[in-house]
């Protein structure tokens, strides 16, 4: 299974909580639905038709994230137009009818991540050859540095730059009755603590929600993230997700994870839909 990796970069994001109306408050990373419109944005897929999400599926692909910058978040006050009565028609002069209406965003500030991809072609029968076409479209894209519509991190005036990484060979490790780790190859390697995850977890994927507390570092959790969004943009998915918030890695007991066979060997975890967890 090879990985795809490219890291992506602002000087700010916003991804809005949907249970968040009057003071819009922000996930401290991008959901996978989120994900899914940069990487449509970089193929130059329809946004109209949500043409992104169908392609960019969590049943096709495998997608990880981790946190390289510190989580930092502020609150800003951004200005709308407001147009509730006939404010719009009140001359912008008469200070007693402005036609605008200031929100306090909560924003993230110099965010920094990096993005895990597979295609599960050589795992699934039913990915097209379409899809797989536009899934080599969107690496060489990746490799070049080129976007056919600008991509930005949450809201469109938040505009991001990104950067291939490398393209990697992984390993794939399971738990089995709980004592111990192994290979998908059967080789058995027994260890003596629990592995370092170095992307964003989602709750599911750990065993009896068991992680390793170790000295300076700070456990946060997400709740309700959108996991999983059909192309009538109904999310199919949520879940809890575990991170820690400086970006190091988390000691966490999984169902399964992924060894990267780059110079770091990093271990992942992949976002992934019910049918598919194991």
């Amino acid at each position: 299974m090879q990985i795809h990796v490219f890291d992506i970069w602002a000087d700010y994001a916003h991804f809005r909580k949907y249970y968040t109306t009057t003071s819009p408050l922000s996930f401290s990373f991008p959901p996978p639905s989120t994900i899914a419109g940069i990487l449509g944005a970089i193929t130059g897929l329809n946004k109209e038709s949500n043409e992104y999400l169908k392609v960019f599926n969590l049943k096709d692909y495998a997608l990880a994230l981790r946190i390289l910058n510190p989580i930092k978040k502020i609150r800003v006050g951004i200005n709308f137009v407001d147009t509730r009565g006939s404010n719009m028609k009140k001359p912008m002069s008469d200070k007693k009818y402005q036609n605008r209406v200031q929100i306090n965003t909560e924003l993230l500030k110099q965010p920094k991540y990096r993005i895990y991809l597979s295609c599960l072609s050589d795992l699934s029968d039913s990915l097209s050859e379409k899809s797989a076409n536009i899934f080599n479209i969107l690496i060489n894209n990746i490799k070049n540095h080129k976007t056919v519509y600008t991509i930005s991190l949450g809201l469109s005036e938040l505009l991001a730059d990104f950067q291939y990484i490398g393209t990697y060979n992984c390993e794939e490790w399971h738990d089995k009755n709980y004592n111990g780790l192994y290979s998908s190859g059967n080789n058995y390697n027994h260890v003596q603590r629990l592995p370092e995850i170095c992307s964003v977890i989602p709750e599911y994927n750990m065993i009896d929600g068991e992680f390793e507390i170790e000295d300076n570092k700070q456990y946060f959790k997400e709740s309700k993230v959108p996991v999983n969004m059909d192309d009538r943009r109904i999310v199919k998915c949520y879940s809890d997700v575990v991170f820690e918030p400086t970006g190091l890695s988390i000691r966490a007991k999984l169902n399964k994870y992924y060894t990267i066979n780059n110079n770091d060997r990093e271990n992942v975890t992949f976002f992934s839909v019910p049918s598919l967890r194991s």
